[in-house]
């Protein structure tokens, strides 16, 4: 009788256990194919040194689960609170529970990019740093010309002065390499001052096949010591590498600063810009041209001449131009 009384509740038990089991199964089941409740992709960030407690907060104000419970139940469930890793992850709309810790835990992050185009000043730089989301920390102090323009890649968190240090490493080792590599012909005495040339003929012209053009013209001037007569100087010089925001006037020509290479002699004592390789290359490999001159043809190109006669008739062709489209 007593055994039988045992067996009985034996069986009870065992029926207890594995009803709880299928309902423990059912919700893990459940809760870990649960889509999260946002209708487009989202960007879910966990910092450094956070644990399961916070980041479940985080995932319900996020939208990734309706209570911070399921997050945590979840966690437990697949043995993953210690293999949660920091960083942003790039979650899609409507993603499963379950997917969404597995994209957690791959430590896969979001990249983001940072495009810094050919020709920036170091002020249009910290400019477009200021408007990039999740770069932290304050624009370091950086010398103008030393930033090479690129597309950079960072992640959330990453800090201003450590992208800076990227910039400022890729172009020193491409200033470096290209110097090796000019023309023997050339008589810039270091590739400072190459750097300085090139963030000229950068400013000048943004057509690929007159680089070579413009800055034998720059050359040439050099040389011969006459004054390089440049309207990018000019304007670095009033604005401090910021857009001038109206036209070039005479007045401004005529108006001396150290950059104004109307008014002074050789280059000015920094670069006006941050070059980028294709300019560079086009300093310490200029063409082989007598050019002296160039003005604008008003195709987007420049007119180049030999004599002031002959660049006299090419700027009243330019002035020609320019009036009958204003």
């Amino acid at each position: 009788m007593f055994l039988n009384r045992f067996f009985y509740m034996l069986i009870w038990a065992a029926g207890l256990v594995l009803v709880a089991y299928g309902l423990f199964t059912g919700l893990s089941g459940a809760i870990l194919a649960r889509p999260a409740n946002t209708q487009t992709e989202s960007y879910f960030y966990i910092p450094a040194g956070k644990g399961s407690l916070a980041i479940a907060a985080q995932a319900e104000r996020a939208g990734l689960v309706e209570e911070r419970w399921q997050f945590l139940f979840a966690v437990n469930q697949l043995g993953l609170a210690r293999s949660l890793k920091a960083g942003e992850f790039l979650i899609p709309a409507g993603s499963a529970l379950k997917n969404t810790l597995s994209i957690i835990q791959s430590g896969k992050t979001y990249t983001r990019r940072l495009r810094i185009p050919e020709g920036s000043s170091v002020a249009e730089v910290e400019k477009l740093f200021s408007e990039t989301p999740w770069i932290e920390g304050f624009f370091p102090e950086a010398i103008e010309g030393s930033l090479h323009p690129e597309t950079y890649f960072y992640e959330r968190g990453d800090s201003a002065g450590e992208i800076v240090n990227r910039m400022q490493a890729k172009q020193r080792e491409l200033l470096l390499e290209l110097w090796k590599n000019r023309d023997p012909a050339v008589e810039l005495k270091s590739p400072e001052e190459a750097l300085n040339l090139a963030s000229i003929v950068e400013k000048e012209t943004g057509q690929k096949g007159e680089r070579k053009l413009v800055a034998a013209v720059f050359h040439n001037r050099l040389k011969k010591g006459m004054r390089l007569r440049s309207d990018p100087t000019v304007i670095y010089g009033l604005t401090g590498g910021l857009p001038l925001g109206r036209q070039l006037l005479r007045s401004d020509i005529r108006q001396y600063s150290d950059y104004n290479t109307h008014r002074i002699n050789g280059l000015p004592p920094t670069p006006i810009a941050n070059p980028g390789e294709a300019s560079i290359h086009a300093v310490l490999n200029p063409a082989k041209v007598p050019y002296l001159y160039f003005v604008a043809d008003g195709t987007g190109g420049h007119a180049f001449a030999v004599t002031l006669k002959e660049h006299n008739k090419n700027v009243a062709k330019w002035r020609k131009i320019r009036d009958s489209k204003s």
